[in-house]
């Protein structure tokens, strides 16, 4: 789950090296929070291996551990097949727990991510190259009328892509969270360094 929440910003943000990604500040937090405050909450521990022991390992070993060599292109190859799997299960758990999703703020700042990551604008405002994935023309054409550093030119073309229980296994507007994912994309269009100040106001 947390690779699939940095790989888009770390594309974004200019970091070829996952392990370089997980390093910022603000990308660090991101891990932390979509780990340990929204998706250990609602795990099951299987009693063989601790979860959060596990997230330990990750965060502080594995993530950090550059000699792997993981790109963050590589890891967002696909990814549209990704999101549903690795946040449409837990904003399912707290669906069933809570009757929304409302109390997430990481999760839905990872699928704003995603969806600010489609734009194929970085966050200095210069273009950069997708990676594969078979969902592309359709989601971008979702987003025909969205214009880079014009965030109001954002109304309501999210709908189709958050409602669509095909990517997220579930509506994201009848879990609590289409909106704010939103407002999180608009924030995240304002022009360059947009990205970077989005996430420090939500983390």
């Amino acid at each position: 789950m947390v690779h699939t929440a940095l790989c888009t910003y770390a594309c974004m943000m200019g970091y070829t090296l996952f392990a370089d990604g997980v390093q910022d500040p603000q990308l660090h937090e991101l891990a932390r929070q979509v780990g340990y405050v929204g998706g250990l909450p609602v795990v099951e521990d299987p009693g063989i291996l601790s979860p959060e022991g596990f997230l330990d390992e990750l965060m502080c070993v594995r993530f950090l551990n550059a000699y792997l060599g993981d790109t963050s292109a590589r890891i967002a190859v696909d990814i549209s097949q990704m999101v549903g799997i690795r946040f449409g299960e837990t904003i399912k758990a707290y669906v069933s727990r809570d009757g929304d999703a409302k109390k997430l703020t990481a999760i839905p700042l990872a699928i704003a991510g995603w969806i600010r990551y489609l734009f194929a604008v970085d966050d200095a405002g210069r273009p950069f190259e997708l990676s594969p994935d078979p969902m592309i023309p359709e989601l971008r054409s979702r987003l025909k009328g969205v214009e880079y550093g014009k965030p109001d030119s954002l109304t309501d073309q999210l709908r189709p892509i958050l409602s669509n229980e095909n990517i997220f296994g579930m509506n994201l507007y009848e879990a609590g969270i289409g909106e704010k994912i939103e407002e999180m994309v608009r924030s995240q269009l304002a022009g360059p360094g947009a990205v970077r100040e989005t996430l420090k106001h939500y983390l």
